[in-house]
């Protein structure tokens, strides 16, 4: 597989299109106050926690409901004019920026668990419940839900990038655990896709269709997944390694083993130093591996003893243990606050995210190279990873003022991704595409498979209204 010749997009391609002043009084006389053409509102919705730039939608529709959505769709294919879905802002590739000007849909607001089927571990919701406050509200029923991008993102925002995080290498990611979905189509139809049961032979797959597509083939309104029993033990370690790559292996070992193990993180020394400063914690500042076992006392035990003694052969030291939920809770607050951890360690900085993902036994590969790279730039970065699943992200710590730095941060990533895909990797392994991965997914898929993506992409959204720009240009 050859690598990019170039490095990926430094700046979004900026296309507005215009937003005639018809539509958007239509839009006030159906949505009234729910529509708003505030800068402030405008501007809060016009970006992500991408590095990129772009102008803000002409407006901002707060959906409270499908027809809502349905309606808005109608009137922006009326006019020919893009609609962008946003959930929190959370995502990391400019997928919610209105890189072709447009409307944005808020769906935040469409915030319902409409039904709890905990005889058959599922829950169907609206789009805007975010992920948190689904569990909270199913926790009474000795159920949760265990996908984990660390953002409390929406949970039709985590359909439409098909998120995954720190649970994964357990419980799957978002395409193993959407059982159907709700859409308004381009043309502001509400189709479903997909049904409660566990299989189907029915028809094409729509569900895995718009799972992963970013907005750009509908608006998803409703989401039916599945939820899990709750363990009845959870216990969580960590444990210090004189080197990343003697962390990865213990990984590769405990995977390769067939250790049923919950979550398992890689957070390298840089890492660990940040967050030690932003959470007031006193982590041995060396790479961890932070882990999670879930199962019954005697499985946890059991789990737990079997990686201790596969980490202790690679010089794993300072196991330490966190059996209650409160000591829990803070290790993994402070592995989610990474991101911030990093951002405050230069005041001012931007950061890029990098996403890559490979086969287990590549990872070691794949990662030291990457490691060897980032540390000869002098680039600032901080390294964490799902290594039990091969996906791991670099964030590159930019100064916004010195373009250099951005061009370094690039070319590293692009050598990153390059990387991966010799290995028979991905460039993104959960973020998605958005503006940022369109290049190298030519590279990974194929000129056929785009073209293929294309086509689909022609057939369901003729006009090219939902959410234009992302993922490959028509």
């Amino acid at each position: 597989m050859n690598a990019p010749t170039q490095v990926a997009h430094l700046v979004p391609e900026i296309n507005q299109r215009a937003v005639p002043e018809a539509l958007l009084d239509a839009l006030k006389a159906r949505f009234g106050v729910n529509c708003s053409t505030a800068m402030a509102v405008r501007e809060q919705h016009g970006r992500d926690e991408s590095s990129f730039e772009a102008p803000p939608p002409a407006a901002v529709v707060f959906a409270e409901s499908t027809a809502d959505v349905a309606d808005a769709v109608k009137l922006a294919s009326q006019y020919s004019v893009p609609v962008i879905p946003f959930g929190v802002g959370s995502s990391l590739e400019g997928h919610l920026l209105a890189v072709q000007g447009g409307i944005s849909i808020d769906v935040s607001r469409m915030n319902k668990v409409l039904s709890i089927n905990a005889e058959d571990l599922t829950v169907t919701v609206q789009a805007g419940v975010t992920r948190k406050a689904l569990n909270e509200e199913i926790k009474s029923t000795g159920l949760f839900f265990p996908i984990d991008p660390g953002a409390d993102a929406t949970i039709g925002g985590m359909s439409a990038t098909r998120a995954s995080g720190t649970n994964a290498v357990r419980y799957g990611t978002m395409r193993e655990n959407v059982l159907g979905l709700e859409v308004v189509t381009a043309s502001g139809e509400v189709i479903r896709t997909g049904t409660r049961a566990k299989k189907s032979s029915a028809g094409y797959d729509l569900t895995r269709l718009m799972v992963g597509s970013e907005g750009t083939l509908g608006v998803i309104t409703e989401v039916t997944l599945r939820i899990y029993p709750l363990p009845e033990a959870i216990s969580a370690a960590i444990c210090s390694f004189p080197s990343i790559e003697a962390a990865v292996r213990t990984t590769i070992q405990v995977i390769q083993l067939g250790v049923p193990i919950a979550r398992v993180e890689l957070i390298d020394h840089n890492t660990v130093r940040m967050v030690n400063a932003h959470s007031k914690l006193d982590l041995r500042e060396e790479p961890l591996l932070l882990m999670e076992f879930h199962g019954s006392p005697a499985g946890v035990k059991e789990q737990a003893e079997t990686v201790q003694e596969i980490a202790s052969e690679y010089g794993g030291n300072a196991f330490e243990w966190a059996v209650t939920p409160e000591e829990r809770t803070r290790l993994w607050t402070a592995r989610h606050n990474a991101y911030f951890a990093a951002i405050q360690s230069r005041p001012g900085c931007r950061a890029i995210s990098t996403d890559t993902c490979v086969p287990i036994s590549r990872l070691a590969d794949c990662l030291l190279d990457s490691v060897a790279e980032a540390d000869a730039s002098g680039i600032p970065y901080f390294l964490v990873g799902h290594v039990g699943d091969g996906n791991f992200h670099f964030g590159y710590l930019l100064d916004p003022t010195i373009p250099k730095e951005r061009e370094i941060a690039e070319e590293l990533n692009h050598k990153l991704v390059a990387r991966a895909l010799s290995l028979e990797g991905t460039c993104t392994g959960e973020h998605g595409v958005g503006l940022h991965k369109m290049d190298f997914l030519v590279t990974e898929a194929g000129a056929g498979a785009v073209d293929m993506m294309r086509t689909i992409k022609r057939a369901l959204d003729p006009k090219n209204i939902m959410n234009p720009g992302k993922i490959f240009s028509l």
